[in-house]
């Protein structure tokens, strides 16, 4: 048996000016104080400082080591959302850094499919599941990346029992993320928890889903925590015996035997990719 991992969401109101840390840390005081059992935070997506490219940096930095201090100082595994990340050549990433208890990162995972054409941030290339010694394997994927199939797939094939996939959505397509959600946790027998943003930071909607698609937790647009245990024996139990006792999806997957054109050729090659058209941007 595998003790469970306490486990908190964080659905609060961001600004865009920057000036998140404060409210962050109000946050986290409440959770320590009111459910001691917690052991990891998820923040939403630009959470700590705002959509402000202009304030890229350095990770490891000055803006990442106070989100470490704020870890060591509450004792937590601490996913504070995502910050731009300067990066060598110019530009800048979508980056989220995974932080331990002990205030270091342990991990950064690079947003692999930003929102064309809005977003101007460089697209990562490196899935990140990071592990919690003996207990846990989290993968961690940014609110579009949960679009793709191929990135929870991918995470779940690096041995994910959980994915986090903090999100800054503030368009009427949150609903559609909401089926993804469950989507993404049905089809490969993991914990999926989405926490978007509200004010600057998205229209809220935060879910949490467990291993078999059913929700266990959910929010509307206010400000809220959502909490859930992580139980990786669940995992274990659901894709040995099945989802409902039914469908044993990773072990059918495993035993098929296929080795899809779509993944071997790459999309471009695909006559149902080469009818498409450049990205547009709908507004225009």
């Amino acid at each position: 048996m595998t003790q469970p991992i306490g486990f908190a969401g964080v659905q609060m109101a961001v600004r865009k000016d920057g000036d998140n840390l404060e409210a962050m840390t109000s946050w986290l005081e409440a959770i320590r104080r009111n459910h001691p059992s917690v052991e990891m935070v998820l923040f939403s997506e630009l959470c700590p400082y705002g959509n402000r490219p202009d304030l890229a940096g350095a990770i490891p930095g000055a803006a990442t080591e106070v989100l470490c201090r704020m870890a060591k100082d509450f004792g937590l595994w601490l996913i504070a959302g995502s910050l731009y990340e300067s990066a060598a050549g110019g530009g800048y990433y979508n980056t989220a850094p995974v932080i331990d208890p002990e205030g270091k990162i342990v991990s950064l995972y690079r947003k692999m499919f930003p929102w064309r054409p809005r977003e101007k941030s460089l697209a990562g290339d490196a899935p990140c599941v990071f592990e919690i010694p003996g207990r846990l394997r989290v993968g961690v994927c940014i609110c579009y990346d949960q679009w793709f199939p191929e990135v929870a797939r991918q995470l779940v094939w690096m041995g994910a029992d959980v994915i986090l996939n903090p999100t800054m959505t503030t368009t009427p397509d949150r609903n559609l993320e909401l089926v993804l959600a469950r989507a993404n946790a049905i089809a490969n027998q993991v914990y999926f928890f989405s926490v978007n943003g509200v004010g600057d930071g998205g229209n809220g909607a935060s879910v949490l889903v467990d291993p078999e698609g059913e929700l266990m937790a959910q929010a509307d647009e206010a400000e809220t925590v959502l909490f859930a245990e992580i139980d990786p024996d669940r995992v274990a139990q659901v894709r040995e015996s099945g989802t409902l006792g039914l469908c044993q999806v990773l072990k059918s997957c495993r035993d098929g035997g296929f080795r899809f054109p779509c993944h071997e050729e790459g999309p471009e090659a695909g006559e149902g990719f080469r009818r498409l058209g450049p990205i547009i941007d709908a507004a225009t």
